[in-house]
């Protein structure tokens, strides 16, 4: 568990640490553009109030709090599988991306009643409207680890 911790600290760190940078320090919130390495990479502020693709956006007051508690829910479940079946070293990791990015955005939404999303990626003549940050990015990426990662082997007769 202290690897999945380890995981999660340095996932929150640095998520928020680039939300700050981008957003504060490098004034994204009023720019609403930066070129970074065009057309692949350009910071666009987008203020997500929903999930992915702004999906659950229009009532924001009770979205905010209905996200925020799935996310907690999820990070509690999370936990409570990891005790009850602990997947290994990478099953602990990936544990940790999601957990650490899980909270990275609950945090946006408590400070913010939204999640600063920034990156947007582009490429080949296809024009990306979405935004997306480095807590998505963990999700998914600890999401997808968890779903490949298996839990303790059973004894051969499946007790």
């Amino acid at each position: 568990m202290k690897l999945l911790w380890s995981v999660a600290a340095v996932t929150f760190v640095l998520d928020q640490l680039t939300k700050w940078l981008v957003v504060h320090v490098m004034g994204l919130a009023q720019k609403g553009e930066i070129l970074v390495f065009p057309p692949f990479l350009q910071f666009r502020m987008a203020w997500n109030y929903g999930i992915n693709f702004g999906l659950l956006s229009g009532e924001r007051d009770i979205t905010r709090w209905v996200l925020i508690a799935v996310a907690i829910g999820i990070v509690l479940l999370v936990l409570v599988w990891l005790r009850r079946d602990p997947p290994g070293r990478m099953g602990f990791v990936s544990a940790g991306l999601l957990i650490g990015g899980a909270v990275g955005n609950v945090i946006d939404r408590l400070l913010y009643g939204a999640v600063a999303d920034f990156l947007n990626m582009s490429c080949c003549g296809i024009n990306n409207p979405f935004a997306f940050n480095v807590a998505d990015i963990a999700i998914f990426a600890g999401a997808i680890g968890l779903a490949l990662m298996p839990g303790k082997p059973e004894g051969k007769n499946g007790s």
